[in-house]
């Protein structure tokens, strides 16, 4: 069995970078992830770690107790290893950079890490799954001679993203990711510190059999998002398909990938703009959902080739097998005729 190192050694071909910077990155990865599976495995024999902080996030949210220790984890364990210059936060307002850099000459192997701390954590207190999604850049080439980081250096389109995955802790602590040659798992076995290899090249399955929408907000959906769940729910051919919703990314999306769905998160007339944030959320797991043989889009256009305008920008998120994902943009489609 691979280990997780062992395994991005043996596939150092497939990087065209510098295989140590991305080791040590890594090292920052598992050692927070680590940090966090062991307060989640604890948090039904204490209550310091369940329930609301008593502070609102940056976007208007109750902040969890986990989420600001999940936030603090990471950053503390990027600045500690010499790959990273810039980190964007879902639960900070601004970018944070690591101060050691912008008088130094910043390399072209200096990381931009974007990252949700922890998804789903309001469901932490139910033990429903929650996880940790990232995504990766290299900083801009063009700003590397001013030695400085601005926000520009985040705002990069999903397409140049050199590593993205996340981190689902459940039964298990499963760590699933990719650097452009597919996806791959590593489940944590924690007796001995370690992720082993469990899942490798993870591919959508062809014969989907699963929508996850929150059909609570039903009549708030447009025409044809409300028209595609009735499609769902037909008894013809293969349908109906089965509902699973958890209402956590992470964990919707690890059960969709492996046994075949698609999961939707789309506009609705209180939220126009969608819910889910572009940068921390859909770019990394659209990386993800192409690298599986899936299709990731807003409902109109690639969620890779958006442009980000803003660090927070939200977008409609549409993900999962090709044939049902082009089956959903038909019925939006005929929605604007």
């Amino acid at each position: 069995m691979y280990t997780l190192g062992e395994f991005i050694i043996e596939n150092k071909d497939h990087y065209p970078y510098s295989i140590e910077s991305l080791l040590r990155l890594f090292s920052s990865i598992k050692l927070a992830s680590k940090e966090i599976h062991k307060e989640v495995n604890k948090a039904g024999l204490t209550r310091k770690i369940i329930g609301s902080s008593g502070k609102v996030n940056i976007h208007g949210e109750n902040q969890q107790k986990l989420d600001n220790f999940a936030h603090k984890t990471f950053v503390e364990s990027f600045k500690n290893r010499d790959v990273v210059c810039g980190i964007a936060s879902e639960e900070s307002k601004n970018i944070i950079i690591i101060e050691k850099h912008v008088n130094n000459n910043i390399s072209e192997d200096k990381y931009i890490v974007l990252i949700d701390p922890l998804d789903g954590s309001s469901n932490i207190d139910v033990n429903v799954p929650i996880g940790t999604i990232f995504s990766v850049y290299y900083k801009k080439k063009k700003s590397i001679s001013k030695n400085i980081i601005t926000i520009k250096d985040f705002l990069q389109v999903g397409r140049q993203q050199v590593l993205a995955g996340y981190i689902i802790y459940g039964s298990s602590t499963i760590l699933v990711y990719s650097i452009g040659n597919g996806v791959h798992g590593f489940t944590l076995d924690p007796s001995i510190g370690a992720f082993y290899l469990s899942h490798p090249n993870i591919r959508f399955p062809n014969n989907e059999k699963i929508y996850s929408i929150n059909e609570g907000n039903y009549y708030r959906f447009s025409y044809g998002i409300r028209k595609f769940i009735k499609y769902c729910q037909e008894e013809k051919e293969n349908r109906p398909y089965r509902a699973r919703y958890i209402g956590s990314l992470v964990g919707d999306y690890h059960r969709n990938m492996i046994h075949g769905g698609i999961y939707i998160y789309p506009k609705t007339a209180s939220s126009p703009k969608g819910k889910l944030r572009l940068l921390y959320e859909c770019n990394p797991i659209a990386f993800l959902t192409e690298q599986a043989g899936g299709l990731a889009t807003n409902g109109n256009f690639p969620i890779l080739d958006i442009i980000p305008k803003a660090l927070h920008q939200r977008t409609p998120f549409i993900c999962g097998p090709k044939n049902i994902v082009n089956k959903l943009k038909e019925f939006i489609n005929y929605e604007k005729k």
